[in-house]
């Protein structure tokens, strides 16, 4: 007898496209956007110096 399991697929095919609204796309985006902001911060509290 042969299982017939097949590994779930997400529901969108594309995490990195763009889309508006509370998608997983959108949580994506704003982390990525996080992590920039707090990687500049840093840039700039290391080059100022304080």
């Amino acid at each position: 007898m042969q299982n017939n399991l097949k590994a779930s697929t997400p529901l969108i095919s594309d995490r990195n496209s763009w889309r508006w609204g509370f998608t997983p796309q959108a949580e994506i985006w704003n982390g990525r956007m996080a992590m920039v902001g707090i990687l500049l911060a840093t840039i700039i509290e290391v080059i100022a110096g304080q």
